[in-house]
């Protein structure tokens, strides 16, 4: 097989395996449809990783595979380009997918759309690869939308629960916003470069890097107006401030696309479009800065939400938006190689923690509300030990991936001279606090602390309408699809939490190998891969760094190798920060408890306003859609009803009688009367005709 055959096949394989699970599910039935889709996954994990081997060995790739549409001279085609930093998004990629596929079997084995959701899963994995391995805009587009469409009808897939459709409208609107920015600024780099080809934009880069944009008034530099437009498109798709509010919501969703779409792959789309796009954003300063400002936002504010939630997911979600937010102030500060460090550490730790939470779910039978939980660790040691390890690598502990990154992300900004730069760095110290502090908070009310489990039913009644979780909707789901497995058999038991005298047990080994796969990067990958990809020679011909941008530079200087880095953390202010945030959880949820409802009742306002997210959502669906729906009103009272039906239809209806009533009176059928109107109208025009001789 020859290496672009071995490329195209990567993506393929996944879209055979949605194609068979999705067209002739019912016919191949549950065995067979994810054997097949975890067999095409597979291919695609052991294709990449022969690519991967052979790009190190030097060998890139970047062409066309066939041309879609030529119109003028524009071509429009699909090809790859295969480089460093593709090839460890298609690792990432089909790893934590090849894990989320095999963790499904056990976690939807009631669901009776489990050959629907598979189908679902290998089709998201064929569009994010088709994303990561565009070398054109057009087919970033296409692979843009199609993980967007995909993430739609996961986020929705138990339709029958209006929360769900809620929650993938709204996913589906906002990403709606970014996308049109994003578009605006695919059509800028059309009319400014001629050619969506990213070799071709990126060379012609510097002779447009002082265009400025052809508008009368309007003193805009096209690179900058460039590079803006296309993060707004990463704004929606990576969750950022403020178009971070349908990541959340997303929730209602089943846990493996938790895992898959919100932790690995699609929301950091954004962070991997924008290093690949490192040469226009070099140019411009302006754009640096702004996406510096809204990652430093993101991190911080989205970190605070975290704090408050009672559900397992949405904790771990508000942890992502903040991670994210991480990985967007990297590369405002131009470190690149970092945010696509950490975007790769995170992949793994994150995936890890969401797969974990819905192992802990399955365990407390499909409860997620945290107060129904506690002392869980001796009833699920597996998932115990594996949280711990993500949770760990999450709040950066010397030695664990995620310390590698983080902590190069916080050295990082120190040493950017954007203006910026100086209240990012603050921003993203306090958040090292607020991450350790509520992601040790849900560690510590799941795991440890008294058994609260039983006392469901009788303690809280009342709590959140999120408190269950996804497969509070399986016996509607099973309703809708009634004919989907005539031969399975599916539980009925879908009551919330367990009954009193029950106790949660562990996982089946389907769930919990994919916890143990996931937790070896989660602790190892970060010590390995730091100084080939920070400080090595490993993105270089991926990545573009000006020479005015050192703060990569001064970092290599200041690193002495992974183990050095770490022993040295123990003096540095992020692990204070850190540990002080798991002490003063440990306190607070463990030794007083009621000191956090103290708290709670003293700054109420505060705490309200942490329940209502900022307010956003009130806000939106006031001024959107409340707006979008008065507005509707309006056109239709106004321009429907007078104005089309009223004045134009009824209007004209009204006039056509009115001149026939006149005009009737005329046609009376008496030939005297026709007569003298003949003589009377030869008479005017004798009249006129003397009258101008």
């Amino acid at each position: 097989m020859s290496m672009q055959s071995t490329y195209l096949m990567v993506p393929a394989a996944p879209l055979i395996g949605a194609i068979a699970a999705g067209l002739f599910g019912k016919v191949l039935g549950r065995v067979w449809s994810h054997r097949i889709t975890i067999l095409m996954v597979a291919v695609a994990f052991g294709l990449s990783v022969s690519i991967f081997n052979d790009v190190m060995a030097g060998h890139t790739f970047n062409g066309s595979v066939y041309t879609w549409m030529t119109t003028g001279d524009t071509r429009f085609e699909v090809g790859f380009l295969i480089d460093r930093l593709t090839v460890m998004m298609m690792l990432v990629v089909t790893f934590v997918s090849l894990m989320v596929h095999i963790y499904t079997i056990g976690y939807m084995q009631e669901d009776p759309g489990y050959q629907r959701f598979f189908s679902y899963i290998s089709l998201f994995t064929f569009s994010m690869l088709m994303l990561v391995m565009s070398n054109n805009f057009m087919q970033l587009f296409f692979g843009w939308e199609a993980v967007g469409l995909v993430s739609y009808l996961l986020i929705g897939f138990w339709f029958t629960r209006p929360t769900a459709i809620y929650a993938n409208l709204k996913a589906f609107l906002v990403n709606r916003v970014g996308d049109f920015g994003f578009l605006l600024g695919i059509g800028l780099v059309l009319m400014v470069f001629g050619t969506l080809d990213y070799a071709s934009v990126f060379a012609a880069a510097g002779q447009h890097a002082a265009d400025m944009a052809p508008i009368p008034g309007i003193s805009a530099n096209l690179i900058t107006a460039i590079c803006i437009l296309l993060f707004i498109g990463a704004m929606g798709k990576s969750a950022q401030f403020p178009l971070h509010v349908w990541l959340p919501d997303s929730m209602e969703g089943p846990t493996p696309i938790s895992a898959l779409i919100h932790a690995a792959t699609m929301v950091t789309a954004g962070i991997f479009m924008v290093a690949r796009m490192s040469p226009l954003y070099e140019m411009s300063e302006a754009a640096l800065s702004f996406v510096m400002v809204i990652g430093a936002i993101t991190a911080l504010f989205m970190g605070f939400l975290g704090i408050v939630q009672h559900d397992i997911k949405r904790v771990v979600a508000y942890s992502t938006l903040s991670q994210l937010g991480y990985m967007t102030v990297a590369l405002g500060a131009s470190a690149y190689s970092v945010a696509v460090f950490h975007l790769m550490t995170h992949a793994f730790f994150k995936a890890l923690l969401f797969l974990a939470a819905g192992s802990v779910i399955i365990g407390m039978h499909h409860d997620q509300d945290m107060r129904n939980m506690g002392g869980l660790k001796k009833y699920m040691p597996i998932t115990w030990i594996t949280s711990l390890i993500g949770s760990l690598a999450l709040i950066g502990t010397p030695f664990f991936s995620g310390f590698y990154s983080k902590d190069s992300i916080i050295e990082a900004v120190g040493l950017s001279h954007l203006p910026v730069a100086g209240v990012v760095h603050v921003a993203v110290l306090i958040g090292v606090f607020v991450t350790a502090f509520y992601s040790f908070r849900m560690y510590f009310l799941v795991f440890h602390g008294e058994e609260r489990f039983g006392k469901a039913h009788d303690d809280h009644h009342a709590h959140d309408a999120h408190g269950h979780d996804d497969h509070a909707a399986h016996a509607d789901a099973h309703d809708a699809h009634d004919g989907d497995h005539d031969d399975e058999e599916v539980s009925h038991d879908h009551h919330h939490g367990l009954a009193p005298g029950q106790k949660p047990h562990e996982s089946p080994w389907v769930v919990t190998l994919p916890l143990v796969l996931l937790a070896i990067p989660s602790v190892a990958i970060g010590f390995i891969a730091i100084e080939p990809m920070l400080f090595g020679h490993y993105f270089t011909d991926a990545i573009f760094i000006s020479e005015h941008h050192e703060a990569l530079h001064e970092m290599h200087e200041e690193f002495h190798g992974a183990v050095a880095m770490g022993l040295h953390a123990f003096t540095s202010l992020p692990f204070w920060l850190a540990l002080a945030g798991v002490l003063t959880s440990w306190f607070f949820y463990m030794k007083r408890p009621d000191i956090p409802e103290a708290i709670k009742q003293r700054f109420s306002c505060i705490h309200n306003m942490l329940e209502e997210k900022y307010f956003f959502d009130r806000f939106n669906d006031w001024f959107f859609a409340s707006g979008a729906r008065g507005a509707s009103r309006f056109l239709w009272r106004f321009g429907d009803v007078r104005l089309i039906d009223g004045l134009v239809v009824n209007g004209s209806a009204w006039l056509v009688g009115r001149v026939s009533g006149v005009v009737r009176h005329v046609q009376s059928g008496y030939i005297y009367h026709y007569a003298f109107a003949m003589i009377t109208g030869v008479f005017v025009l004798l009249t006129i005709r003397n009258w101008f001789e």
